[in-house]
């Protein structure tokens, strides 16, 4: 029988903690004081690590080595730790390219020039092939992964669905597909005619991934090449029917497939998903930087694992800092989407196949992501009628 919650203490967590190796082995990340608060609630451990901004990619071994000694220690049922780093002098006031503003309006066509197709697709599609039967597609992403932007995807996708619009989801991460767990799918998806792949179906979205066509298991190890005509097959050779918006839950980072997606479909925005602890708002923006150079709407940032409400007293903790995603939006100029809490229960429905927004509907971190879902709705109908005022007027005389 595992220890009661009460027999895990923060002296013991400490105590432990003491026996993880700071930075190149000089003491312990205890001594040299790089551990935050630490809280427990219901025998789960959270707490962050304040890192080095410049040394983050190589202190990663250093955050699982906490959260494995952690794990280990009897009575505890999980850790949440992430790495953070402070500000340093102005380190995040990094320029940023501002939005191209509208392109002037051109002198009228002459007489001779065809009548433009209703509906026209915004400049920043221009060239790109839309989808037969979707009216608006939407990436959500993060600059790197670890951030909740699988989870906040598919929350987001059934917020929309229960805000009443057709929704769609395509899972673009090809090395690591989530959905078929997030939504509880299973199976092989059919075909039809043996031409184009039936997306599958869960809680009113339909759905396509990588993990439906291949064992969970089993690793890809495909090149850049093989990996976007997977993502042109999953997006253009599926019968996804009439749906007013796709949600495509793209790869975490910055590479390759993540830009030639950007470049390739006609995306109505992007969503950012992050944490709030600078170092992930560091690569949050080389997300939102992407976007704007391939002149891509960014629909707003999400702030994830936000904020902490104990659930025995209700106290509020920030255990990951606050407000860090907020203040980048304002900073940035792009729209604020809204905080989702670091809330265990988000993790368990969303590892269950049950995410919250269908497993409690009618519980607040469900609001918070139709809250939400509404604005990204809002944002991608305010975009298209800039779209739609920046396109000329053709007058025949």
């Amino acid at each position: 029988m595992p220890a009661v919650q009460e027999n895990v203490t923060k002296e013991i967590v400490i105590e432990r903690l003491k026996t993880v190796n700071g930075p190149d082995f000089t003491g312990n990340i205890v001594d040299l004081g790089m551990v935050s608060e630490i809280f427990i609630a219901d025998a789960k451990v959270f707490f962050s690590i304040t890192v080095p901004a410049a040394r983050a990619q190589e202190m990663e071994p250093l955050r699982a080595a906490a959260e494995r000694v952690v794990k280990a220690i009897p009575g505890v049922a999980g850790a949440v730790v992430a790495l953070t780093a402070e500000r340093k002098g102005g380190g995040m006031e990094a320029p940023v390219p501002a939005r191209p503003a509208p392109r002037p309006t051109p002198p009228a066509a002459p007489a001779t020039a065809p009548r433009p197709a209703p509906h026209a697709p915004a400049s920043h599609n221009q060239g790109k092939r839309g989808i037969p039967g979707i009216e608006a597609i939407i990436a959500v992403a993060s600059g790197k992964g670890g951030v909740g932007k699988s989870t906040t995807a598919v929350n987001i996708a059934l917020g929309l669905a229960a805000n009443g619009l057709k929704v769609g989801v395509l899972d673009a991460d090809i090395y690591g597909p989530s959905m078929p767990r997030l939504l509880n799918i299973h199976g092989r998806p059919q075909t039809v005619d043996g031409k184009v792949l039936r997306p599958m179906e869960n809680y009113g979205l339909k759905v396509m991934s990588m993990g439906f066509l291949v064992d969970e298991e089993t690793p890809m190890i495909w090149r850049g090449p093989m990996v976007m005509s997977a993502l042109t097959q999953m997006l253009r050779e599926v019968e996804w029917g009439l749906l007013d918006v796709l949600v495509v839950d793209m790869p975490p980072g910055t590479g390759d497939a993540q830009l030639t997606m950007a470049q390739q479909v006609p995306l109505a925005g992007a969503v950012i998903v992050s944490t709030p602890q600078d170092l992930a708002l560091i690569d949050a923006r080389k997300g939102l930087n992407m976007f704007r150079k391939v002149d891509v709407p960014v629909l707003g940032i999400v702030e994830n694992m936000s904020y902490f409400l104990a659930p025995d007293t209700g106290k509020r903790y920030d255990i990951f800092g606050h407000g860090g995603a907020r203040r980048e939006a304002e900073r940035l100029g792009v729209a604020f989407l809204g905080e989702v809490p670091l809330e265990m229960g988000i993790r368990e429905s969303s590892d269950a196949g049950t995410p919250v927004v269908v497993s409690k509907p009618g519980g607040a971190e469900a609001k918070i992501y139709r809250n939400i879902a509404a604005k990204v709705w809002d944002r991608v109908n305010e975009e298209r009628g800039m779209a739609e005022a920046a396109v000329p007027s053709i007058v025949f005389e």
